[in-house]
């Protein structure tokens, strides 16, 4: 049965300890202003956050680059702060690794993925040498998704309607040949539903759920890109979709045949046919951002051009969805960014946090959706269950032969450790020097860069063992700088390639 709400602001009331949430706005000073915020007009959030950094995408000539600041260096951003600038032309989306806090993927109008490692210390010059360029796409990347539980698995998107899937721990500074092609054109003919508007994995990876072109909700199996269901386009035109965590739902947003905007839950165990509920939210014409946190429960609907953002908690039982509330602003928000659950302030009861793109100020505005508590200094065990840590469940290999494992727990309690359900891989184990090598620095780098975020702001700007750190760091990204120039070869060869291929076929089409 389908229940159908119309044009509905209130709910009934519900009993919840979520429902006097509330939303607080940084101030200019912990904000981050004149960010100079993209102007393309995709359907991205063009804003990636983690424990240490903030990546925003910003408007560039002759080219396409995004900033990446350390997450404390907030207030003025200096104009010619050094930006991550080797596109050659717009970048679309950036997504940072989940499993690695100084990892981060961008895609671009330029058809290629790039891969770039982030210093300990920030981004001190302009970064325009990327670890791994994948080039396997013709048009423009659209989009691109980490793989949730399976370390190094990239998912990209783009307009010559191909799906590609790529394991980017290959060796070699370009990666032609995804490990996977979920969709593709065939035989020169280029479906709708090839042609992805937004991309949402399951908890533990094993499915892949998309909105195309023509507005329809679908189910992949991402190893194989074999479609299993579609859902009617008769009376939801789809833009956005998400994956209800453990609830085993799929919630889309888009629009009525009325143009009302909408939110929609589908049971994906079921059928795709008819919807579980559907709601008409009003008349605007932004895209429906949906954020889900499957910790609380909380889903959040951010409209792009609104200043609001609404606040639902939703359940497996009927009516499935309640409004809570919502935050309101007069500053409409391009894009959001949100931090990882292991990035809140706990002892704030910070549940949510996004990161507004304001673009008529050129501001990144930090929003921290808090639960007031009396005794907020403490940790509270019921707002912070076990949740998806920074460990990878398995290796890339292994989920491509068919292994599905759910996300590795961890606890958010300050100073509790959890220990890894699942047996760990070779890999892991560093059977070889290589991988020992790399794996402690990793770690290294990670209690260095923990060490710098705790020391207090007036010892660093002239601490010795700082100004130290910073050279030491920057030594190494010079000695991988001229590692790699040998390498970059390789991509200028390849871009020359395409160039020419580009030109062949521009000059067919004249003639």
């Amino acid at each position: 049965v389908t229940i159908t709400k119309t044009m509905s602001w209130r709910s009934s009331f519900h009993c919840s300890k979520f429902r006097h949430v509330f939303g607080k706005p940084a101030t200019k000073e912990h904000s981050y202003d004149g960010v100079p915020i993209t102007r393309s007009v995709h359907d991205n959030h063009y804003c990636s956050a983690n424990p240490c950094f903030i990546a925003v995408v910003t408007e560039c000539a002759g080219g396409g680059s995004f900033l990446v600041l350390p997450i404390h260096h907030t207030g003025r951003v200096d104009p010619q702060h050094p930006r991550v600038c080797g596109h050659r032309a717009r970048v679309l989306d950036v997504k940072w690794n989940p499993f690695d806090d100084h990892c981060i993927a961008s895609c671009s109008e330029d058809c290629t993925v790039k891969i770039w490692d982030i210093p300990v210390c920030g981004v001190q010059q302009n970064l325009t040498k990327a670890r791994k360029t994948l080039m396997g796409h013709s048009r423009r990347v659209a989009l691109i998704e980490w793989h949730p539980t399976a370390e190094n698995l990239l998912l990209s998107s783009a307009y010559d309607y191909k799906v590609l899937l790529w394991d980017v721990s290959q060796a070699g500074a370009v990666i032609r040949q995804p490990v996977r092609v979920v969709l593709m054109p065939v035989h020169h003919r280029y479906p709708s539903e090839a042609l992805l508007l937004s991309v949402s994995f399951n908890t533990d990876g094993s499915r892949l759920a998309v909105t195309s072109k023509d507005r329809r909700v679908r189910v992949l199996d991402p190893r194989t890109g074999k479609i299993l269901q579609v859902s009617s386009g008769k009376s939801h035109r789809a833009n956005k979709v998400l994956y209800i965590g453990a609830l085993k739902m799929l919630l889309s947003t888009g629009s009525s045949p009325w143009n009302h905007r909408q939110i929609v839950l589908w049971d994906p165990q079921d059928d795709l046919s008819e919807p579980l509920y559907e709601e008409d939210l009003d008349g605007s014409a932004g895209v429906l951002f949906p954020f889900y946190d499957p910790d609380t429960h909380m889903l959040y609907l951010a409209g792009k051009g609104d200043g609001n953002i609404r606040y639902y908690e939703v359940s497996a039982e009927k009516p499935y969805i309640s409004f809570l509330t919502e935050y309101r602003s007069l500053l409409p928000q391009k894009g959001l960014g949100v931090m990882p659950k292991r990035g809140l302030d706990v002892c704030a009861c910070e549940v949510f946090r996004f990161y507004r793109l304001i673009t008529i100020k050129d501001l990144v505005e930090p929003l921290s959706m808090i639960v007031p508590r009396k005794q907020s200094g403490t940790f509270q065990e019921d707002l912070y269950p076990m949740t998806a840590g920074n460990q990878a469940a398995m290796t890339a290999q292994e989920w491509l032969l068919g292994i599905n494992r759910g996300p590795v727990p961890m606890s958010l309690k300050p100073g509790t450790r959890v220990a890894n359900p699942y047996p760990e891989t070779q890999a892991e184990r560093g059977s070889d020097e290589k991988s020992f090598v790399q794996e402690n620095n990793g770690r290294l780098r990670s209690l260095w860069t923990k060490f710098l975020l705790l020391l207090p702001s007036w010892l660093i700007p002239g601490s010795f063992v700082f100004q130290l750190l910073q050279a030491f760091y920057r030594q190494q990204d010079e000695i991988r700088g001229l590692r790699e120039e040998l390498n970059q070869k390789d991509v200028r060869i390849a871009q020359l390639e395409m160039e020419i291929k580009n030109t062949r076929n521009n000059m067919r089409a004249t003639f």
